[in-house]
């Protein structure tokens, strides 16, 4: 199995092992139509599954003894991509956007990024509010401060604060995110 290195851990990749690759001695085995067989020796379970003309396949490697079953192994390989792809399909894919402001922003530009955070709330994603401050601005957090709070009170109708404003370096930062219906 080889390991696919991802930021600190890995991952093994989950083969599954088919006809001669099995290495247990004794296996359970259940039929094309779900029977079960019993406990067979692999070379008793390999001919019961040649003589129907299909693969046996370890389905459940960490039981004792192993699980195997008879079937159709491309059919089985296409079922399981069908059903990941299925499951993907599903999954809502949420981004962050962002909306950027300073803190002597005017009333109008304050209802364009407003209406630009709630569209993209609206799309179920969430909005990074940033507060870039310049210059001498910095020393006064508490402008940036009032505008974060001033946009989560625009938008309370339809989203929430998943965290607090949090100063780094020259920037005021807040993420919202939708509220689940």
């Amino acid at each position: 199995m080889p390991a696919i290195p991802l930021g600190g851990g890995t991952i093994a990749k989950q083969e599954t092992n088919i006809n001669r690759a099995i290495r247990a001695r004794e296996v359970r085995v259940v039929d094309d139509e779900g029977t079960q067989l019993g406990v067979l020796s692999l070379s008793d379970a390999l001919a019961a599954a040649e003589q129907r003309g299909l693969d046996l396949v370890e389905v459940s490697p960490n039981a004792d003894p192993p699980v195997c079953r008879i079937m159709d192994y491309g059919k089985y390989k296409y079922q399981l991509s069908k059903r990941a792809a299925e499951a993907k399909k599903k999954t809502a894919k949420v981004e962050l956007k962002e909306v950027k402001m300073r803190p002597k922003t005017e009333e109008h530009d304050f209802q364009v990024k407003v209406r630009n955070a709630r569209r993209f709330l609206e799309e179920g994603n969430k909005v990074k509010v940033t507060v870039m401050f310049r210059g001498r601005e910095v020393t006064h957090p508490e402008f940036g401060r009032r505008l974060l709070v001033k946009i989560t009170e625009e938008l309370k109708d339809i989203a929430q604060a998943e965290s607090y404003p949090t100063m780094s370096g020259r920037f005021m930062t807040m993420v919202i995110s939708p509220i689940k219906k």
